[in-house]
């Protein structure tokens, strides 16, 4: 098990090691990103201990999950552009190339995790918070740049509201059943994030593609908050017992 644990401490370090070497990259190209390296590892850093207090196995972490890692490093670069004001000008492209290439390795430790028959509740759950963290990313670099107000961050936030929630008040903390109306809406805000960095998209339509988004955020958590009440244990006896 020791030896385990060390392999994926090597893996987690091989990653840092990855990160930095990105960041001299990066900063030797554009110095004004030398500010943001510190924050950049911090997320690196906050990502690793996440990794190594969730992972609870007699196995590596596998390759779906060092795809995941993976992505993990490119959110963790990605916090770079916060130190960066003018990266709307400098680097809107680079974020949105980025962020496709991100999602298109969400696809793809998906398909590895089935392909080789080791997905598992860990390899889920990391892969779920990189996307939340993504996503809570891409909302501050849109509210830093003013492309859109302050109220864009509740996209980024609401989950972990959710989550607190449903934290906070146990009876509330199960499953929640699979919906495609989760699956469709997290599409659309996927696209309204990235849309907003193409330069020379009309300030409006930002605002209003980000806006309905929130709105259907809203409303599908809002349908999944009053799921969990109508199913909390004892909800049915009580409401039989009424009747």
């Amino acid at each position: 098990m020791r030896r385990i644990a060390n392999m994926a401490a090597i893996e987690l370090l091989f990653g840092g090691l990855l990160l930095v070497a990105g960041l001299a990259i990066t900063t030797r190209l554009m110095p004004a990103a030398e500010a943001g390296s510190g924050l950049s590892l911090a997320v690196y850093l906050a990502l690793a201990l996440l990794v190594w207090r969730g992972w609870r196995s007699n196995r590596p972490l596998g390759w779906p999950n060092r795809i995941t890692l993976l992505r993990g490093l490119l959110l963790a670069w990605l916090a770079v552009w916060l130190m960066v004001p003018a990266w709307a000008g400098r680097g809107a492209w680079t974020i949105v190339v980025v962020v496709l290439g991100n999602l298109v390795l969400d696809g793809v430790d998906g398909y590895l995790a089935r392909r080789l028959g080791q997905a598992s509740s860990f390899g889920a759950r990391f892969d779920m918070e990189v996307d939340a963290a993504l996503m809570l990313l891409l909302c501050l670099l849109i509210a830093q740049a003013d492309l859109a107000g302050p109220w864009v961050l509740l996209i980024g936030l609401l989950r972990y509201i959710f989550l607190g929630i449903t934290t906070t008040w146990p009876d509330l903390n199960r499953p929640l059943p699979d919906r495609m109306r989760r699956k469709v809406i997290c599409v659309w805000q996927v696209s309204s994030l990235i849309l907003a960095f193409i330069p020379g998209l009309p300030g409006f339509l930002i605002e209003a593609l980000l806006a309905l988004a929130l709105v259907l955020l809203v409303w599908s958590f809002a349908v999944d908050l009053a799921w969990l009440i109508r199913h909390r244990p004892g909800h049915n006896a009580r409401q039989l017992k009424r009747t």
